[in-house]
């Protein structure tokens, strides 16, 4: 099931997520290439849960061909008997392959919990975004910085 926004590669390719599915149904990051007027769909990373779990935000390129997204759940933190959800980043490796890297993984304090929202991403490489749960009152505006 895809959810959030899709983003276009500058060689015209779709990119997306879906919250549940993949290998071990925690949801996928794909890509849609497009195939004389039709599509041809390429699971570019399947979540596992530790990794992260339910990807319903779409993913955010940078200019060096990375990609970047939240996962709601998953992770280490705790929130309301689940995981708290995490940042990745998807790289390419360069023979069609993606590495897949969690860059943080929420705790529900102050750092937040539950992201679900897509990332924006400013011309010094900072991310930033938003989450549900944690902080003060109820969500956080997050920053990370590379």
């Amino acid at each position: 099931m895809p959810f959030g926004s899709l983003t276009f590669d500058s060689a015209g390719n779709l990119y997306g997520t879906t919250g549940y599915g993949g290998s071990a149904g925690h949801g996928t990051v794909f890509q849609l290439v497009p195939n004389n007027g039709d599509w041809s769909e390429h699971v570019l990373y399947s979540f596992s849960g530790p990794d992260g779990d339910r990807p319903i935000a779409g993913v955010t390129f940078d200019l060096a061909g990375n990609l970047y997204g939240t996962t709601a759940d998953g992770g280490s933190g705790n929130c309301n008997q689940q995981k708290c959800g995490v940042v990745f980043t998807l790289s390419p490796n360069g023979d069609g392959t993606w590495r897949e890297m969690t860059l943080h993984s929420f705790t529900g304090g102050k750092d937040g919990g539950a992201p679900t929202a897509g990332l924006a991403l400013d011309s010094l490489g900072n991310l930033y975004g938003t989450t549900q749960l944690g902080g003060v009152g109820i969500g956080v505006v997050f920053e990370f910085t590379p």
